[in-house]
């Protein structure tokens, strides 16, 4: 779904209107800042994988992932009708999301013309009444809309090195296991192994051996603080 969020992000990152929708080639770019082709993708990364393959042969590319910080509730009775009732969620984001995205993007990371931008935002998502009924009493509501209020701070990344800056690998630590990695980030051992998949494909760490608490990793120090070719 196409949200208000994407034009957004685009006014804040390009240095014009005219900067904006730039045909490239057979490509349309969200905008061009100096020599700088950028990419705003609030959905999935995979959906320009091939797109910024072939881009980053002839041009830098900044690819802006932006991860929710936090969220406001806002329900209307109507596309563009008063807002009725607002609330903060609960719920906070954290940029170890960015992982649950790059997992579709280790044929592009690293590359010597590509920085990975995540602004951690804030924003206001907007529901409307569903035509479904969850019972006689609870209306069921949809998303409407996604408004950014605010761009709280940003990451940068170029190296798998930033990327492992990330999980708080203790110093000295020369192999560990995901349920290692899980308790360094605070975070379940399945996210920990999604992120030990992505970083194995990126060539970030390398499996060591196999045992039955689980495959042994090491970080590979000679390609980290690289960018691939």
């Amino acid at each position: 779904m196409e949200t208000s969020l994407h034009q957004q992000l685009k006014r804040c990152y390009a240095p014009d209107e005219a900067s904006t929708e730039v045909v490239l080639g057979e490509y349309r770019i969200d905008a061009i800042r100096d020599d700088e082709l950028i990419e705003i993708q609030c959905a999935s990364l995979s959906a320009i994988r091939d797109k910024a393959n072939k881009l980053l042969k002839r041009h830098s590319l900044r690819v802006v992932k932006p991860v929710v910080w936090r969220t406001r509730i806002a329900k209307a009775a109507k596309p563009g009708g008063p807002i009725q009732s607002s609330r903060m969620s609960p719920k906070r984001g954290n940029v170890l999301e960015v992982f649950e995205e790059l997992i579709y993007f280790t044929r592009v990371f690293p590359h010597p013309n590509l920085v990975l931008e995540v602004p951690m935002v804030q924003v206001r998502e907007t529901r409307i009444p569903s035509k479904r009924r969850r019972g006689r009493a609870r209306k069921d509501y949809k998303v409407h809309d996604i408004e950014l209020e605010s761009i709280e701070w940003t990451h940068e990344f170029r190296t798998t090195d930033e990327l492992l800056a990330l999980l708080n690998i203790p110093a000295g630590t020369s192999e560990f296991i995901t349920s290692d990695l899980a308790s360094w980030i605070d975070r379940p051992r399945w996210v920990a192994q999604k992120i030990a998949y992505t970083l194995k494909h990126m060539s970030a760490i390398e499996t060591v051996a196999r045992r039955r608490s689980g495959i042994i990793y090491r970080c590979k120090t000679d390609s980290a603080n690289k960018v691939a070719a």
